[in-house]
């Protein structure tokens, strides 16, 4: 499978239990699968919220309440621009890996998505700029069908 990877300066499936929190508790990865319409977007908020929280027992240290809303947003804003520009489903795939939470949304839509300059009278299309804002690191990888879009939160900026 070819992958681009370019930095950028700037069906509603639960998580199986194997995944996050039945036998399998200590995993730390899901990947969920949303239809791609509209209604998703607080579908994937959920999913997140429910994945984050699921690993406040085990091997692992409770998420930080800020963490999980700013998984949220990120969410938010990635669902949102998959939804809105590529056609058909999205997969969305969230991993605590060491000191950070990656969040990673893949669409279908070969075009890679550019932050815009800031500008406070141009209404919308500030998603990609809020990402950029919270995460650690935004990259976007150029698959053989569509792109990824990956944002790392820190779980811990100190």
């Amino acid at each position: 499978m070819r992958r681009d990877r370019v930095e950028v300066a700037g069906r509603n499936n639960e998580p199986d239990d194997d995944c996050c929190g039945g036998p399998g508790a200590g995993a730390t990865e899901a990947t969920i699968a949303l239809s791609g319409d509209g209604s998703c977007i607080a579908e994937a908020r959920h999913q997140a919220t429910a994945f984050l929280t699921r690993h406040e027992s085990g091997d692992r240290p409770r998420v930080p309440a800020r963490v999980v809303g700013l998984a949220e947003l990120v969410v938010s804003e990635l669902v949102t621009n998959a939804c809105k520009y590529a056609p058909g489903p999205v997969l969305l795939s969230l991993r605590l890996a060491g000191e950070a939470l990656e969040v990673e949304v893949w669409d279908s839509a070969p075009v890679l998505p550019t932050a815009s300059n800031a500008d406070p009278q141009r209404v919308g299309r500030h998603g990609l700029e809020i990402v950029k804002a919270v995460a650690a690191d935004l990259a976007v990888l150029r698959d053989t069908v569509g792109k990824r879009v990956t944002a790392r939160i820190l779980l811990d900026p100190a």
